[in-house]
């Protein structure tokens, strides 16, 4: 299963640059790095990044991020995946910028179905 993370342009070079991350400030200041299905992610984007241009779509293997992945509730009672560790490149399986369009971001069509 494919779980995503929205970075910032610098956010998503530092990673590439790095190889690794704590996240956002917002994960390091949590704790870990906050992780979306692909049924949650746009409403996170809609809720934390809105207007935000220049963004980027990471797309994890949750599988791959083994017993640092935790499911826990949050918006709304639901689970939501955070990695308990920093992220590597290496975790990445895609990523490509998340544009907007009259005020909306501008999803793969098929996210839901293609990440199940």
């Amino acid at each position: 299963m494919l779980i995503f993370k929205i970075f910032r342009s610098d956010e998503w070079a530092a990673l590439r640059k790095n190889g690794e991350t704590p996240g956002a400030p917002i994960d390091i200041a949590d704790g870990y790095v906050h992780f979306s299905t692909a049924q949650q992610v746009e409403e996170t984007a809609a809720k934390h990044f809105a207007d935000a241009p220049g963004l980027f779509l990471i797309a994890v293997d949750a599988d791959l991020a083994g017993s640092a992945l935790k499911w826990e509730k949050s918006r709304g009672d639901a689970l939501f995946p955070h990695l308990y560790r920093k992220l590597a490149l290496a975790d990445v399986v895609w990523a490509q910028p998340l544009p907007i369009e009259k005020g909306v971001h501008q999803f793969p069509v098929g996210l839901a179905e293609a990440s199940a």
